[in-house]
């Protein structure tokens, strides 16, 4: 069954409800932000699994964001890359770029343009583009916690993994994002992504949990939850990655 656009920024609207006690932009895709330092910024995470035994399995996992904030406005960009593999015979990877502007209209309201391309041998599409742009909200923004919500019309290009068909169409994208500082040290933080089209409906869920071990250096355990309403058959709808990474931070 095919999801309209309407449905799916519904969707976001209830998924989103639960995280409306916090927030703050994240993950490279923020918009200007008067609590951040004007400047540069970046961020790397990093992550390692090994197995070895009856069965011998790789995982890899690695995150770069990079930010520059002035008064008004926001640049962001990022990259993050995944591998897997399973006693040397099955093996996939996963890519992704982004990038994003944002223009402050006021303290707590912005607009925003964002661009990001997906390449992805786990699931049903070779590679996703989008492009998007639209208005953002700050709901809540204080010393502890932020809420934000962005939303906007946007363009998808993709190309399917088995029949190679290609497929353009025009979606709707929204985005929830929240930070929750717990203590000096350890803060709470999730972001959901929706982009939603007539042939497909792309929703990603990230939920991490970050404690300081030093000013720049932090360890980080998250959980990734990633939908795609239509697949191929075989394929599951929904992915889940459990991570634990060694995350630096940098200005």
């Amino acid at each position: 069954m095919k999801t309209s656009p309407a449905a799916a920024l519904s969707l976001l609207a209830l998924l989103a409800t639960p995280l409306s006690a916090a927030a703050q932009f994240h993950d490279g895709l923020a918009p200007p932000n008067s609590n951040e330092e004007e400047g540069w910024s970046g961020r790397g995470e990093l992550g390692l699994a090994l197995s070895k035994g009856n069965t011998e399995s790789e995982s890899f996992l690695g995150k770069f964001d990079l930010a520059h904030v002035t008064k008004l406005r926001r640049h962001a960009f990022g990259a993050s890359a995944q591998y897997a593999s399973t006693d040397d015979i099955n093996s996939a990877r996963r890519y992704e770029l982004h990038g994003t502007s944002g223009f402050r209209l006021d303290e707590r309201s912005y607009v925003y343009g964002t661009i990001r391309n997906e390449r992805d041998n786990f699931g049903s599409y070779e590679y996703q583009w989008t492009a998007a742009a639209g208005y953002g909200f700050e709901a809540i923004r204080n010393e502890t916690q932020a809420l934000s919500f962005e939303v906007g019309p946007g363009y998808r290009f993709a190309k399917d993994q088995g029949t190679r068909d290609r497929r353009r169409e025009a979606i709707a994208r929204g985005l929830a994002d929240w930070t929750l500082q717990l203590t000096e040290t350890a803060s709470l933080d999730d972001t959901l992504l929706v982009e939603s089209g007539s042939d497909n409906t792309f929703a990603r869920n990230v939920f991490g949990v970050k404690v300081k071990v030093s000013d720049s250096l932090a360890m980080k355990a998250g959980l990734e939850t990633r939908y795609n309403s239509q697949v191929e058959p075989g394929i599951r709808k929904t992915d889940n990655l459990t991570t634990v990474n060694l995350v630096y931070d940098f200005k």
